[in-house]
């Protein structure tokens, strides 16, 4: 794996690295503002507030002269306090709420008597060995404001959803050098806005823009870099892309260990961000986008500058591009008059026959499965006992092997063979860990390694999976389509995690059903290693009935030999056996 890895970046040339390297390095920080909330949201142990100075603490059998000297023996949240304050008066103290002794003068922990049960009123008082400060103690965000704290990711989570629509639609119609561009300026202006957010309510609409920004980085990052890198390095190109986003996780869990205030915290992890924004102004527009919108003298340009750099003699020129475009346009229209009339796709059109209908079905679902268990063994990943700035950090580097196997699985194997062995491992995975007793701490995170692992080179290859499963007429639909059902795993997966108040088991036992009906469900879909992508809805349904006519029909993409021009040019073309 680690050969071919090696191959993916030397078959890089000097334009395309650092084109490639500026951009995924900005999405070390969408993994780093992803995860954040982990560690900046955490709620300590905590108790109500009381209305004086204290003389006495006691609880259980301990006695102390500070409520600060009790927390390392705090063991429930069905524990209490008891307090004596300067006045004589003796208060129980309770997480939301508190209760004064009416008529005991000896301060003792049990008590029988009549008591006056009285609310928060004075705030509560938080345990702060671990986190100096977090938006939960900031802003009281406990007992009956509890839910604004769990509102805090899946808000985030929606501002994804939102920004990935969004972004992707601009950069389709302004081009995808200003969206990368703004939206890297947007994550650091936004992540260090967060920082000094007021209050609550001005702290979620702040994160909701920066997610909207980071999600819009992303999505657009993974078009750019695939538009310069060449066809036998897309798929590595594509996927690697992941792998700056884990290693953006990793940064979480070592700014998490070192800074303990929760604003400085968002301050350490937005500088991060700060390199790239400094240097993104250079990265140019992609010829692609550029050919598309007829800009012909512009993308002129960027392909000398391709050529200069990589020391190419004779660079291609954009008109000998465009009449083999205009060739390929005009082949294609031959013959076929009726069928090329512009006709309008939509989703109904992934439902437009039963073979379509279900592999829509089970598509939508992976990638939904795929999102909801990514975020479900990265979120709770911190509650899994032992170290937690440990355990995320482990979870996010067993991604970047993953993202190898699943390169060479996918192209050795084939897709659909290697996605129903690790879907149906994460769901055994699932399983096993129920099994596992809670004392076994290394052995809980070496699994949820493993669950993280498998389901992660599932997460992975369904990005090119699903364009290969549908025709040219509906692939970016599905794609998009798909893509959002991962948001909307992804806004579910925080309120799948908060489900361990009800079982401590229940987060992994829906994701393990999940995985399981997806893997069973996968079994149904195509291979497509080796097959050319089809252009109509009835190849794609051939197909799926494992006919060769498919094959044998499907005539080459329109704009192929133009396309395979751009990518010729700034890098020579080596034969190497696969």
């Amino acid at each position: 794996e680690s050969f071919s890895s090696v191959k993916f970046f030397l078959s890089l040339y000097r334009f395309q690295a650092c084109v490639y390297f500026a951009s995924v390095f900005q999405a070390m920080s969408c993994g780093i503002h992803y995860l954040a909330s982990v560690f900046m949201a955490v709620t300590p142990n905590f108790i109500c507030g009381f209305p004086g100075n204290v003389s006495s603490v006691l609880f259980h059998n301990s006695s102390a002269s500070s409520i600060e000297d009790i927390w390392t023996l705090w063991t429930s949240t069905e524990n209490y306090v008891v307090v004596q304050l300067e006045n004589g008066e003796i208060w129980e103290l309770d997480q939301c709420s508190r209760s004064k002794r009416e008529d005991s003068l000896d301060l003792a922990y049990e008590y029988k008597g009549n008591k006056s049960v009285f609310p928060c009123s004075d705030g509560f008082l938080y345990d702060d060995t671990k986190w100096k400060s977090t938006v939960v103690t900031q802003w009281d965000l406990v007992c009956d404001r509890e839910w604004l704290a769990k509102l805090i990711q899946p808000m985030f989570m929606l501002g994804v959803l939102i920004g990935a629509v969004i972004f992707g639609d601009i950069a389709d119609r302004l081009g995808r050098q200003r969206v990368i561009w703004f939206t890297s300026a947007g994550q650091f202006v936004f992540g260090i806005a967060v920082a000094f957010t007021f209050d609550y309510y001005s702290f979620v609409i702040v994160r909701f823009l920066l997610a909207m920004v980071s999600s819009g980085y992303l999505v657009v990052a993974f078009v750019y870099v695939t538009e310069f890198v060449g066809i036998k390095a897309r798929t590595w190109a594509s996927m690697h892309v992941h792998a700056f986003f884990a290693m953006g996780i990793m940064i979480v869990a070592l700014v998490g260990f070192l800074v303990r205030t929760w604003w400085v915290y968002q301050i350490f992890l937005s500088i991060a961000t700060l390199p790239f924004v400094l240097c993104c102004w250079m990265l140019p527009e992609t010829p692609f986008w550029l050919l598309s919108e007829e800009r012909y003298e512009d993308a002129q340009k960027v392909i000398d500058t391709m050529a200069r750099w990589n020391k190419v003699s004779t660079p291609c020129k954009v008109s000998e591009l465009c009449s083999v475009q205009q060739d390929n346009l005009a082949s294609g229209r031959m013959g076929d008059d009726d069928t090329s009339s512009a006709k309008k796709h939509n989703i109904l059109d992934l439902f437009c026959n039963w073979q379509i209908a279900r592999r829509t079905i089970t598509v939508w679902l992976i990638w939904f499965t795929g999102s909801l268990g990514y975020y479900v063994f990265s979120l709770s990943s911190v509650s899994l006992g032992g170290n937690e700035y440990l355990n995320l950090f482990l979870i996010g580097a067993v991604e970047l092997p993953c993202y190898i196997i699943a390169c060479v699985a996918m192209d050795k194997l084939g897709r659909r063979n290697t996605l129903i062995p690790f879907l149906i491992l994460s769901a055994l995975i699932c399983v096993l860990i129920m099994f596992i007793p809670q004392d076994f701490n290394i052995l809980i995170i070496l699994a949820n390694m493993a669950g993280k692992f498998s389901i992660g080179v599932a997460f992975g290859l369904i990005y090119l999976y699903t364009a290969e499963l549908y025709p040219t007429i509906v692939r970016s639909l599905a794609v998009g389509s798909g893509s959002m059902m991962c948001r909307v795993g992804s806004v579910v997966a925080p309120f799948c995690v908060y489900l361990r108040s009800v079982w401590i088991f229940m987060p992994l036992l829906l994701v393990g059903i999940m995985a399981l009906l997806s893997g069973i469900l996968t079994i149904m879909l195509p291979e497509t290693l080796g097959k050319p992508l089809t252009n109509t809805l009835v190849e794609a349904t051939e197909m799926g009935r494992n006919k060769k006519s498919c094959s044998e029909k499907t005539p080459p993409a329109q704009s192929g030999a133009a396309l395979e021009k751009i990518e010729m040019f700034g890098q020579e073309r080596v034969s190497t056996d696969k």
